[in-house]
């Protein structure tokens, strides 16, 4: 095997081994990017939907409580998580954000909209489980879509949820007339109800970082492929055919041609290579002369 073959090979088993090791932790690294942004997307629309909800709670719901025991109908907008659901809904209005959902994902809802499918029930009872879980996220795929979700445990932390929740006596006669008894009872002070979960998109933002994977490996096999052929090129120019024409000077030599001449050569290893063969060829060329003027004599 010549020594250019041989560079080459080690240049293309070190890059080999460099684009694996750094293509994992590039893959890692744009992943984690990825995922960040995605979550940062969920986690403020979680904080929109909340400053709604806290809105409601504060300022809407003490004006419509009253109305609820003097009137036949429901007013489902006195009940934060219907207000936040609903303005939600208005926010999803824009094609740019039709595949981002918002729910109240609970295990016994009153409005059966919000009723938790097995993947929420799963994460309702994690958190009912594990107290010390404050959020959970992650990925799963709806209608043929790959979302990002994150969930927080929705808490009863206020005596005033459970006038409409904790048991039918104490309901809102227009609650009843609208829901019905049978859902939204048994709650309790301090209970995990439900999980508040927001789902974003998450193909688009996967797919650029998948897009910046693949051009920053392109760039680098092309600095790579860039240094091979300078490589070829330096060692082509400055020892390959160097190193050759040594060879072929001392094999003229070698047959008794003794003015052949290295030239010129550079100050470097090879230069001196070919100075300790042209002494070898001085020290070569009077032993012969001394050797033929013995035979003379």
């Amino acid at each position: 095997m010549k020594i250019g073959t041989k560079v080459n090979l080690i240049l293309i088993i070190v890059f080999i081994i460099g684009i694996l090791i750094s293509g994992v932790a590039l893959s890692q690294v744009l992943d984690r990017k990825a995922q960040n942004e995605i979550n940062s997307k969920a986690l403020a629309l979680m904080e929109m939907n909340n400053s709604i909800r806290n809105y409601t709670n504060d300022r809407v719901q003490p004006w419509l409580l009253p109305k609820l025991d003097i009137q036949e109908d429901f007013i489902p907008e006195s009940i934060p998580t219907f207000s936040v659901r609903e303005v939600f809904e208005y926010f999803r209005l824009s094609p740019e954000f039709s595949n981002y959902f918002y729910k109240d994902a609970a295990l016994n809802p009153t409005n059966l909209r919000d009723k938790a499918d097995d993947f929420e029930a799963e994460i309702v009872k994690k958190f009912s489980t594990e107290p010390d879980i404050k959020s959970v996220s992650g990925f799963r795929t709806m209608s043929g879509i790959k979302l990002y979700y994150t969930a927080k445990p929705f808490i009863v932390t206020k005596e005033s949820c459970l006038r409409c929740h904790s048991t039918v006596e104490r309901a809102p006669k227009s609650q009843i007339n609208t829901y019905g008894k049978h859902n939204g009872f048994g709650w309790k002070l301090n209970d995990v109800v439900a999980a508040q979960i927001v789902y974003v998109p998450a193909e688009n933002i996967l797919r650029n970082a998948n897009s910046s994977f693949m051009l920053i490996t392109g760039i680098v096999a092309i600095v790579f492929i860039t240094v091979v052929i300078l490589m070829n090129v330096f060692l082509r120019k400055t020892v390959l055919r160097r190193i050759k024409k040594i060879a072929t000077v001392a094999e003229q030599v070698s047959v008794g041609e003794m003015d052949a001449s290295f030239g010129r050569q550079n100050k470097d290893e090879i230069g001196d290579l070919a100075e300790a063969f042209n002494r070898m060829r001085y020290s070569l060329e009077i032993a012969m002369n001394m050797l033929n003027g013995k035979n003379n004599i």
